[in-house]
């Protein structure tokens, strides 16, 4: 008598709406920008400072932010190192790095002239009412000398160091530089190939370690609602409606130019390649969410990386790969859209005339110069790069500082999504792509910490 055939495997119970990470999140924006006004409203403390309301949201926001950077570094160290072992594992490894290069630059050429047109459209440097009073350069500049010397590394670690002089006496700090650890990164991962099996010990105690480094980051995530409250709250707070007023039309094109390139370039692009758009951003918005909130490329990785596997259908053996390199280079966002519009409103501001071959450089430094977000201070240091190379003034940074908050949200979250996009474009290209997982409807919580249940078809 034949065995009767095992039953199939009961669905786990999808939990109520009020329970997602998503719904939490958009709960607390609106918790956020509620207190945020009601803080600002108060006005200062009797003795001149921030009042109690303000200082609490600014410490929740910070502390989450210190959290998020303490991980960061062993994080780029690990995952890099594990993904360039996993390629050994792919026989087309080569072509699809040099695919992933190539869709970085193509992405980025177009999000650089979308905004080079949107400055020249709406001309936020000859309409804002901010004052050059406000100019100021600032305290760290980008340039190309920075960019070139800052991928060789000082120390193993990629630490720097900095002294500042008080009346208290000197203080240093320790600061990682995320471009010297991407290059130590590689270099390890490649001299761990070559070795062979003698380096197999390490590349075990990698992945492990990296899982550790995973588990600790997920449980900082879980976080995200109470610091959205207090990092969206301290924002409006301290910044207010009148800067940003001041600011308005600058403003407003950097957003115009966001969103094209999140909700126009990327579905035409999937859609170019047989993908629908929608599943696309149904799978990709928990990273594009938590990118807003945090406004760091890094710390969304695992959660970019996540969606890209479980939810998007890219390998794993090539996400783990594409995903930790797009997080310390692809920058749509803060690389491409904000210094192109932001160069042209300081000619404005400035009545400077920027020629062809100016406009030429700016695309130029976008698509060749983007991995120098990831070695200084991120976005700003990408704007005194191109404002360098253009001989603009770099005192023009100063107009644009006032802001920088509020915008680097949006232009994370474009980061975050290109960083998912290129893979997933890669990978259909090459015919990688599992595009049953990536056009399943709702059945995988791409945030769920449980092990990957993907159905293996039967033999």
């Amino acid at each position: 008598m034949p065995s009767p055939a095992p039953s199939p495997a009961r669905p786990s119970a999808r939990r109520p709406f009020y329970a997602s990470f998503g719904f939490q999140v958009l709960v607390a924006l609106v918790v956020g920008l509620g207190l945020g006004l009601v803080a600002r409203d108060m006005g200062p403390s009797p003795s001149g400072g921030p009042n109690w309301l303000v200082q609490t949201l600014s410490t929740i926001g910070s502390s989450f932010v210190s959290l998020l950077r303490t991980v960061v570094p062993v994080l780029i160290f690990t995952a890099i190192v594990a993904s360039i072992a996993n390629l050994r594992e792919l026989n087309n490894a080569a072509r699809l790095v040099w695919q992933t290069l190539l869709w970085f630059a193509v992405t980025a050429l177009i999000a650089v002239l979308i905004g080079i047109a949107l400055g020249l459209l709406l001309q936020p440097g000859l309409n804002t009412s901010v004052t050059r009073a406000a100019a100021a350069a600032p305290s760290r500049s980008g340039s190309w000398l920075d960019f070139l010397t800052g991928l060789i590394p000082s120390n193993i670690l990629g630490l720097q160091a900095s002294t500042s002089l008080k009346e208290s006496g000197a203080t240093t700090s320790l600061s990682f530089n995320v471009l010297q650890i991407l290059v130590i990164s590689i270099a390890i991962g490649i001299a761990a190939l070559k070795v062979g099996d003698a380096a197999e010990p390490f590349l075990a105690f990698n992945r492990a370690f990296l899982k550790i480094v995973h588990k600790v980051l997920w449980w900082i995530i879980r976080l995200t609602p109470i610091a959205t409250v207090g990092l969206l709250g301290n924002a409006v707070a301290v910044y207010g409606w009148t800067t940003l007023a001041q600011l308005g039309t600058y403003a407003v094109a950097i957003y115009i130019g966001l969103a094209l390139v999140l909700l126009a370039v990327y579905p035409a692009l999937l859609l170019a390649h047989g993908l629908n758009p929608l599943r696309f951003f149904q799978s990709a918005w928990p990273a594009i969410q938590f990118a807003f909130v945090s406004r760091s490329s890094i710390g969304t990785l695992p959660i970019t990386e996540r969606v890209t596997e479980r939810g998007l259908g890219v390998p794993r053996e090539y996400a783990s790969f594409a995903v930790p390199l797009g997080a310390t280079t692809k920058m749509d966002g803060c690389a491409s859209i904000y210094p192109a519009i932001s160069a042209i409103f300081v000619a404005q501001f400035f009545g400077l005339s920027l020629g062809l071959t100016e406009y030429v450089l700016i695309v130029f430094v976008a698509v060749i110069g983007s991995a120098a977000t990831a070695g200084l201070t991120g976005a700003t240091v990408m704007l005194t790069l191109t404002l360098s190379t253009l001989g603009l003034p770099l005192e023009g940074v100063g107009l644009l500082l006032a802001i920088d908050p509020i915008l680097d949200m949006g232009r994370t979250a474009v980061n975050v999504a290109g960083q998912a996009l290129v893979p997933t474009l890669v990978a259909k290209r090459q015919g990688l792509l599992d595009e049953v997982a990536y056009n399943r409807i709702g059945d995988i919580d791409t945030l769920d910490t449980a092990p990957d249940t993907r159905a293996v078809p039967a033999e």
